[in-house]
């Protein structure tokens, strides 16, 4: 059986507006790719795949870290992921992040909250990568939209 499409390929796929929304942060070595959306505009397939509730009213944040090195292009690593997201009316909510590792040398964290029409999240994440000690800050904000 084919293996099921990636989460970050999947978002490429996006229209784009959506696909625009994936964005990337450097430090040194290291590249934080970061992207949220609705996670009803994951197929069912790749929902069900990865254990993902497909809802408007629910937020997908995907965390990828590549490290740049020998290699031709940055290869991904292992890290430890804490996320958090506060809309503008100063609630907090923590995001369980979860890795994926597909065994073909792609490895992604996501996590999943419930959203309003309309909400405005600013998410902050806090990326350890494998064999690091200090964690590498990324700061976005993301507004969501309901049906």
């Amino acid at each position: 059986m084919k293996k099921i499409l990636s989460i970050m390929y999947l978002i490429a796929l996006l229209p784009w507006s959506y696909a625009s929304a994936q964005q990337s942060q450097e430090f040194g070595e290291f590249e934080i790719h970061y992207s949220a959306l609705n996670s009803s505009f994951l197929t069912p397939e790749v929902a069900t795949a990865y254990g993902i509730r497909r809802s408007s009213s629910r937020a997908l944040i995907n965390i990828s870290v590549l490290k740049s090195g020998e290699a031709e292009l940055p290869v991904a690593v292992s890290a430890t992921v804490v996320a958090s997201g506060r809309n503008l009316t100063g609630q907090t909510r923590n995001v369980e992040m979860r890795e994926i590792d597909q065994g073909d040398g792609a490895i992604y964290y996501i996590g999943e909250l419930s959203v309003r029409n309309m909400e405005m999240f600013d998410f902050t994440v806090l990326v350890t990568p494998q064999g690091t000690t200090e964690p590498l800050k990324v700061k976005f904000r993301q507004q969501f939209y309901t049906e």
